[in-house]
């Protein structure tokens, strides 16, 4: 037992050791520039990525869809589908099926 103590402890009487070993769990742990600070601002980078990419997406998303309203067509079947708009001589019939229509519980 006290020889297994001798061997694991003898590198440690050496000051330079212990001021190396010291200085690196002061840097990996409390310093103001940690590795696990690093870690949290890594993980944190990467999730603005992502939010990045898909905004992006829904920018490139919204485009087409200015592109489609921009003509005259796109623009007439937005205002008729969303709308529900006509023009003047024209009648319209909105048919709604029973699974389509939003039914109160308790009546």
């Amino acid at each position: 037992m006290s020889f297994f103590k001798q061997k694991f402890f003898k590198p440690f009487k050496n000051i330079f050791i212990l001021i190396l070993v010291a200085f690196l769990i002061w840097m990996l742990f409390f310093d103001a520039n940690s590795w696990l600070i690093h870690h949290e601002l890594n993980s944190e980078i990467n999730d603005l990525e992502n939010e990045k990419e898909y905004y992006q997406k829904e920018i490139e998303k919204d485009n087409k869809e200015i592109k489609k309203l921009s003509t005259e067509e796109g623009l007439e079947k937005f205002a008729r589908e969303e709308y529900y708009m006509k023009r003047e001589n024209e009648e319209i019939f909105i048919i709604e099926y029973e699974d389509s229509l939003k039914l109160k519980k308790d009546e």
